[in-house]
C-alpha cells in the first residue's frame, strides 16, 4: 500500500465548552440548578451573589468588612507580602457580641443534673440501655425517626428477657416503611442461630413467632405481618367482637382474593351471609390501614419548586419566572480590578480565567432563564382553553409545534420541559403535562389525549358501582359526542390513569 498526502475539505459541528454548560444548565431541574450555582460560587472566585440595594449601614459595613477579607486573601494568594489587619477585623467583631458570653459554653451532657427526665425505664436486663433513664418520646420531634425507633421505644417497656429482646430486636430490623416483615421466619431464625457460637443458646421458631405476634400488637397494630391479610386480621383482632368484625376476619383471612375480584356472589355463597352483612363487612375492612408503618414514616414527599408562574391580571394571562430558582450572579469587582492585561503571570492567569468562566456562567444562566420563559408563554398561548376550563378544554401538541413557533430545535424544546414545573391556578404541572397526542374527530379535528381522559374519568366517577360502564361503553359514547376512539385506545387511557376494568370497579348497592 502506498502513503500519500491528501487534503479534503469538510464541515463538522464542534461543541465549544461554552455551549456544553449552556446545555447543562438547560436541562438541570430546579434542585440541581441551585447545586450547580452554589458549587461555582464556591468554586469561582469571581462570582458573588447580588444582594438587594438599600440594605442600611449595617449591611454596608459588613459588605465592606467581607470585601476586606478578600482583598487580604486574594493577596496572600498572589504571595504578596502584605498586613492583612485581621487582628483589628477580630475586635470590630467581638465588639458587638455580649460581653456576658463564655468563650466555652457548657454543653448539655449535665442535662440531667438540671432537668429531671419525665421517665425512668424499668429495669429489664436488656443491655446498657436500660439504665440510661431515656425519655422515650423524644424521637418524635427528630427529622430521622423512624418506624424501628417507634417500635424500639414500645419494645423496651415490655418485661422481656435477654433472649426475647435480641429476637424482637432482629424482628424489628427486618421490618420495612410499610410495615410488612421483609424476610420469612425461617431465614431470620437461621440468621440469629448463625450469629452465635453457643450451642445452649439456640433460637426456635416458635419461639420467634411468639415474639413476632407480641410486636404486630404494637402501635401502630399490624406492623410485622407477613401479608396484607395477616396485617388486617391483625388490626380486625384489636376491635370488639361482633358479627361484623367476624364475617371480615373470614374474608380477610380466606377470601381476599375474592374480595379483590369483586366476587361478591361467591362470598356470600361461602359464608352464608346476606348482601347487607357483606356491605358491612366490606365496609369495615376499607376502613383498615394496609400500610401501618407509613403513619410513622413518611417519606414519599416530594416537594417540588415551579420555575414558572402563570396568573391572570386584568383578563390576561401572564407568564412570570420564579425569581427564587435562580439567584442574580454578578461579577466581584475587586477580584475584577486586579486583573491587568498586559501581566502574564500564573496569578492573573489564574484571576483571568475565573473571570471568563463567570461571565460564561452568567451568561448562561441568563439564556436558560429567557428560553424557559419563552416556552413557558407559547404553552400558555396554546393551552388557554386548559387555563380558563380545565383539562377537557386541552389542545394536541406535540414539541415540533413549540419548536417550529420560537425557531428552536426539538431537543432543545425537550430539555426545557423535562423536570421544569409551572404554577397555575389549577395547580402544578409539569411542561411535559401540557404536550398529548390527539384523535381525530368526526368534524375533521383534533382532539388530545389528556382531554379524553378527563373524558373518560368523568363518564366513569358518574357511572352506577353496581353496574360500571365496560370500556365498549365508554368508547360508543365518545363516538357519541364526535370523537372516533377504539375500545382498545379506551383501555389503554383508562390503564393509564390506574383505573381498574369494570369488574374489578363493580359495588354492592
Amino acid at each position: 500500500m502506498k502513503q500519500s498526502l491528501q487534503i479534503k475539505m469538510g464541515q463538522s459541528l464542534a461543541m465549544t465548552p461554552q455551549l456544553q454548560q449552556a446545555i447543562k444548565l438547560l436541562q438541570l431541574s430546579t434542585l440541581e440548578l441551585q447545586t450547580e450555582i452554589q458549587s461555582a460560587l464556591e468554586s469561582n472566585p469571581m462570582l458573588e451573589l447580588q444582594e438587594d440595594e438599600g440594605g442600611g449601614q449595617e449591611s454596608a459595613e459588613k459588605n465592606a468588612r467581607d470585601n476586606k477579607e478578600k482583598k487580604d486573601e486574594a493577596a496572600s494568594d498572589a504571595g504578596e507580602d502584605v498586613q492583612t489587619g485581621n487582628d483589628s477585623s477580630e475586635i470590630e467583631l467581638s465588639s458587638e457580641a455580649p460581653d456576658n458570653i463564655p468563650e466555652e459554653l457548657p454543653v448539655d451532657s449535665a442535662w440531667d443534673d438540671i432537668y429531671e427526665p419525665s421517665y425512668t425505664q424499668p429495669s429489664s436486663g436488656a443491655g446498657p440501655s436500660d439504665d440510661s433513664g431515656r425519655d422515650f418520646t423524644e424521637f418524635h420531634n427528630s427529622g430521622n425517626y423512624s418506624l424501628q425507633d417507634h417500635l424500639d421505644e414500645q419494645i423496651r417497656l415490655v418485661h422481656l428477657s435477654d433472649k426475647d429482646q435480641y429476637i424482637a430486636a432482629s424482628l424489628i430490623d427486618a421490618i420495612d416503611n410499610n410495615g410488612y416483615l421483609s424476610e420469612s421466619l425461617e431465614e431470620l431464625t437461621d440468621g440469629m442461630n448463625a450469629s452465635f457460637d453457643d450451642e445452649e443458646l439456640n433460637f426456635e421458631l416458635d419461639e420467634v413467632e411468639a415474639v413476632l405476634r407480641m410486636i404486630q400488637q404494637l402501635d401502630p397494630a399490624g406492623c410485622g405481618a407477613r401479608d396484607i391479610g395477616e396485617c388486617m386480621a391483625v388490626q380486625l383482632s384489636q376491635l370488639p367482637p361482633s358479627d361484623v368484625v367476624s364475617h371480615a376476619k373470614a374474608i380477610v383471612s380466606e377470601h381476599l382474593n375474592l374480595l379483590a375480584g369483586n366476587d361478591f356472589a361467591k362470598i356470600r355463597r361461602q359464608l352464608k351471609i346476606n348482601e347487607e352483612q357483606l356491605s358491612q363487612a366490606i365496609a369495615l375492612i376499607r376502613s383498615l390501614n394496609p400500610r401501618p408503618g407509613r403513619q410513622i414514616v413518611n417519606d414519599h414527599n416530594e416537594y417540588i419548586v415551579p420555575d414558572v408562574f402563570v396568573k391572570k391580571v386584568k383578563g390576561v394571562w401572564r407568564v412570570e419566572l420564579n425569581p427564587d430558582i435562580a439567584p442574580k450572579l454578578g461579577i466581584n469587582s475587586l477580584y475584577a480590578g486586579m486583573v491587568k492585561r498586559a501581566d502574564k503571570s500564573d496569578d492573573n492567569n489564574f484571576l483571568r480565567n475565573h473571570l471568563q468562566e463567570a461571565r460564561w456562567f452568567i451568561k448562561s444562566l441568563q439564556s436558560r432563564n429567557e428560553t424557559l420563559l419563552r416556552v413557558g408563554t407559547a404553552i400558555v398561548e396554546r393551552q388557554r382553553g386548559f387555563l380558563e376550563f380545565g383539562e377537557e378544554a386541552m389542545k394536541p401538541l406535540v414539541l415540533r409545534d413549540i419548536a417550529e413557533q420560537l425557531d428552536l430545535h426539538e431537543s432543545t424544546i425537550s430539555r426545557v420541559t423535562t423536570q421544569k414545573y409551572i404554577h397555575t391556578p389549577r395547580g402544578i404541572f409539569e411542561f411535559k403535562y401540557f404536550f398529548s397526542s390527539h384523535v381525530s374527530t368526526v368534524n375533521g379535528g383534533e382532539c388530545s389525549a389528556t382531554a379524553i381522559r378527563a373524558m373518560i374519568k368523568r363518564y366513569i366517577a358518574a357511572e352506577n358501582p353496581a353496574k360500571p360502564l365496560s370500556d365498549s361503553k365508554i368508547a360508543s359514547t365518545l363516538v357519541d359526542e364526535g370523537i372516533q376512539v377504539a375500545r382498545r385506545t379506551v383501555a389503554k387511557y383508562r390503564e393509564s390513569m390506574a383505573i381498574p376494568p369494570s369488574n374489578e370497579r363493580k359495588r354492592l348497592g
